[in-house]
């Protein structure tokens, strides 16, 4: 499992499970993360109304 946190409006993966603030769990999975992502559920889970930018977990699926 990977826990990704917001961070000044960037999606960050949190593989040590440190970061502060609210955190939203995910398997660390090419199909899950990108399925995630389409389907805009991290905002929903991070409880985000501002979109967050998403390249640090986009580099992850590639």
């Amino acid at each position: 499992m990977l826990r990704v946190v917001a961070r000044d409006g960037v999606l960050v993966p949190d593989e040590k499970a440190v970061l502060p603030g609210r955190g939203a769990w995910v398997h660390d999975t090419d199909s899950c993360l990108t399925a995630a992502l389409r389907r805009r559920a991290f905002g929903r889970a991070l409880r985000v109304s501002s979109p967050l930018e998403t390249a640090d977990i986009d580099a992850r699926t590639d």
